[in-house]
């Protein structure tokens, strides 16, 4: 197992917080969830650092990340990876995207399509929300904003987690992170989700490289119905992996399921790309 490195990359305008199991190894990238941090990959890297090198960053407003406290989109997110890519000297990478890093990855691999060789997409879809969801975001930014957080965490541990009985140390854990996340950090966040642009179904269908979709049967933000949508546009899509009794973050509650579908995909994808 290599040290893994943490320090912060000067780029387009942000301090960003990485992690680098470092290695001459095949690269994969994460990228996160709304609300989430690196942390949330660490079983991931665990299971994939013996033969990949597995890097992972803060997006901008969570995290370490020392952000310009400016609005941001999607597509920032996702030109902080390629730049982080770049800095660390990486050509091409596997993308792991979860939920809001879904959303960054599918515009990713859109824009950036040559420096993707696969995409795992977790808890995540490429179309827009309702209005009616749009509305519960709002409100949900504006009560953190003008509250804090205390009114909304057991409702974002009931999204995320799922059952904090079943799932008390992530429970309490996460609980604990999102205690300490600014009202403005949110706000910009969220802005980020709701008015993110659509990505058509048939631009969905140019993504070409392999890719899998993962998915929390129990996923009540998100409905599986959309990861599995998602799967079936893709035209190089290797599966649908329904999490079963798993909800928004199926990677950090249900490692023992999620863990050995990534290693067999990213093995299979490693193993193709070198013959």
């Amino acid at each position: 197992m290599g040290v893994t490195k943490m320090p912060f990359a000067p780029l387009n305008g942000q301090e960003l917080f990485y992690e680098d199991s470092g290695g001459d190894k095949p690269a994969v990238v994460f990228m996160h969830g709304f609300l989430f941090d690196t942390s949330m990959f660490d079983a991931q890297v665990k299971a994939l650092e013996d033969h990949y090198r597995c890097v992972r960053f803060d997006a901008r407003a969570f995290g370490q990340t020392k952000w310009d406290g400016k609005p941001f989109t999607l597509y920032d997110t996702a030109a902080d990876c390629i730049a982080l890519m770049d800095y660390l000297k990486i050509d091409k990478a596997a993308i792991v995207g979860m939920s809001q890093g879904g959303y960054a990855l599918v515009r990713l691999a859109i824009k950036y399509p040559h420096r993707v060789t696969a995409l795992v997409f977790m808890s995540t879809y490429n179309g827009v929300d309702t209005e009616d969801v749009k509305q519960i975001y709002r409100n949900m930014r504006d009560t953190w904003k003008n509250q804090g957080p205390a009114a909304l965490l057991d409702t974002y541990v009931s999204l995320f987690i799922g059952n904090k009985d079943q799932f008390p140390m992530q429970a309490a854990s996460w609980r604990a992170k999102w205690e300490q996340v600014s009202g403005d950090a949110v706000v910009a966040a969220m802005n980020n989700l709701i008015d993110r642009d659509e990505i058509t179904d048939e631009q969905v269908k140019l993504i070409t490289q392999p890719a899998i979709v993962i998915h929390g049967d129990s996923d009540s933000g998100m409905p599986m119905a959309l990861g599995e949508a998602l799967h079936k546009l893709l035209p190089n899509s290797k599966g649908f992996y329904p999490i079963k009794g798993a909800a928004h973050g199926a990677n950090v509650t249900h490692p023992e399921f999620v863990n050995p579908i990534l290693r067999q995909f990213l093995d299979e994808v490693t193993q193709s790309t070198s013959n």
